[in-house]
């Protein structure tokens, strides 16, 4: 029988030695060299670091915390993507990828000492069970949740479907306690939140993420348009949307370019997993007018999809330059049902470009990421001529800048009063008109202005900050005292006035109340109908869509 040795007696660097071997195995037998003993050594002052911390520090703490922060700070040196997902994340990752999760189907936010409903969706649990946006959670199961954060709630309401949550809901208007009973179910998020008729010729689909079988969706939602309204030309809205799985990506262009087209490779470290994704799948429609609509919040596999139809010459882009994440991830297993997200490779659109914006890689001396820089931006082609660009996103065919609100107007959405009056106005009136013909008139504004009357929304116009960081440094050159005359007109003539701006930027005001308005009757179908309202994206791509010189001469090459 073989001599057993005693743990104690094991020197540090036999330990090391052991570490190195472990390491070696794990990589499949390598040659030993200096890159694996650094890896041996870090893990071996880790281990020591850690358990001297555990032991000694002064106060008590939580070795999973601590490990979780170490974690998550070694994989943001890296990039934002490269993450760490405990098992208590795991629905939330779930989410992400298939747009489904066990639950009662509604958005929450914090509101003072409470979570409240900011929107049920339309058909699931809470919108059966009579919940409304505005809808004050104050009990779950029969205990109180005040103080309790909107991720806590969130997580409390989760749950296996077919299961019940006993809620107690405080209405606005009324003080007593709502008792509803919920049953959980499968709530799968629809990736196309909206299609219709722009109109008589002109289709839209909006496209929100690139979540499993998204691309059904899509179909579907073209299929729709074409069989029963005769669409000639769509509008594919892409903006916002964050992107997702790379296979939905490589699908959903397939629906618009032929078979045995290449869509998209990927290029990484482990050259096995190298790949070229091509179009597998008979294609819906080669040929149709498509505008793709794209802004700053169009990434990963929005770009893809974007950059597939601008590659290709088959589809007008406009907007604003896209978010520039050319990075794929892969998702490994780790032990306790753990995983790990990293970034694996690079993938690159038909004219051979990568849209990449930010060089994780070689960062700045300050540990800050900066963008490529323009001499190491290349030019390429599109498959019919066009010249295109590396290094930072989609750029579109056509730049619209998006609407940028007023202060007052964001001051009224972000405290949430415009959210207010909706739920005020939806207790008083039991339905409205169909979206297409409800407005926001003189008489319903004329109400807000009067509900605005003992609130809190003030603001600082940009002019009114600028004058103030003037005054300071005016005063710290010691030429205050000359101009301060100058100094207090120029204030008092740029000084906003609530009550007169709230009739300057009526129109967007007005815009708003509708949009929050219609989604208390008619949830997100009504939500996204009333968002296109006033959309200077959406009018240019219906320019664009009726002129077929215009689109042509746009998917030309300059000559």
């Amino acid at each position: 029988m073989q001599k057993q040795i005693p743990m104690k007696k094991i020197s540090r660097k036999t330990k090391i030695w052991l570490a190195i071997a472990v390491t070696v195995v794990t990589v499949g037998f390598v040659t030993f060299d200096e890159e694996n003993f650094q890896i041996a050594k870090s893990l071996d002052i880790y281990y020591s670091l850690f358990k001297e911390l555990n032991l000694y520090y002064v106060d008590e703490t939580d070795p999973s915390d601590l490990v979780k922060t170490s974690i998550d700070e070694m994989l943001n040196s890296l990039d934002p993507y490269t993450v760490y997902i405990p098992e208590s994340q795991m629905e939330d990752f779930k989410f992400m990828t298939t747009g489904q999760y066990g639950g009662i189907g509604a958005l929450i936010r914090r509101s003072g000492d409470f979570v409240i409903i900011t929107e049920p969706y339309e058909g699931f649990p809470a919108f059966k069970a009579g919940i409304k946006a505005g809808d004050k959670i104050v009990e779950i199961d029969g205990k109180s949740v005040k103080g309790r954060g909107s991720e806590d709630v969130s997580e409390l309401l989760k749950g296996e479907p077919k299961t019940e949550i006993k809620l107690g809901i405080e209405r606005p208007g009324s003080s007593k306690i709502l008792q509803k009973t919920v049953v959980r179910e499968k709530i799968k998020i629809n990736s196309v939140p909206y299609h219709g008729m722009l109109n008589d010729s002109i289709g839209y689909i909006r496209l929100s993420s690139f979540t499993e079988n998204c691309s059904k969706e899509v179909k579907d939602a073209y299929q729709d348009l074409q069989k029963n309204h005769q669409m000639k030309g769509l509008v594919f809205d892409l903006r916002g949307n964050p992107g997702g799985l790379l296979m939905e990506a490589v699908a959903v262009s397939n629906l618009f370019v032929p078979k045995g087209q290449q869509v998209v490779s990927t290029m990484g470290k482990v050259k096995q997993w190298n790949q070229t994704y091509l179009a597998t799948n008979d294609p819906l429609d080669t040929k149709i007018p498509i505008a793709v609509l794209v802004n700053s919040g169009s990434a990963s596999a929005s770009e893809i999809v974007s950059g597939v139809m601008q590659d290709l010459d088959r589809g007008v882009i406009i907007g604003t330059r896209t978010f520039g994440k050319g990075l794929v991830q892969t998702t490994r297993d780790l032990s306790y049902n753990s995983k790990l997200k990293l970034t694996t490779a690079k993938y690159y659109i038909p004219s051979g470009r990568c849209i990449q914006a930010l060089d994780y890689t070689h960062r700045n001396e300050d540990g800050s990421v900066g963008r490529v820089p323009d001499s190491l931006i290349t030019e390429y082609k599109t498959k019919g001529g066009r010249s295109v660009y590396d290094g930072g996103g989609v750029m579109p065919d056509i730049k619209v800048e998006p609407q940028m609100l007023s202060k007052i107007a964001i001051s009224l959405y972000t405290k949430n009063l415009i959210f207010d009056f909706a739920t005020d106005y939806q207790l008083e009136h039991d339905s409205i008109p169909a979206v297409e013909r409800f407005v926001v008139d003189d008489k319903i504004y004329s109400g807000f202005e009067a509900f605005l009357a003992d609130k809190d929304f003030d603001y600082t116009l940009d002019s009114e900050k600028q004058i103030k960081d003037l005054e300071e440094t005016l005063k710290r050159e010691k030429y205050h005292s000359e101009v301060a005359d100058e100094l207090n007109i120029l204030r008092s003539k740029l000084a906003h006035d609530k009550n007169k701006d709230l009739k300057l930027f009526k129109e967007e005001i007005c815009d708003l109340l509708r949009e929050e308005i219609v989604s208390r009757y008619y949830f997100q179908t009504g939500r996204a109908k009333a968002n296109m309202v006033h959309d200077p994206v959406i009018d240019k791509a219906l320019e664009v869509l009726n002129n077929s010189e215009t689109y042509n001469n746009l998917l030309k090459s300059a000559k």
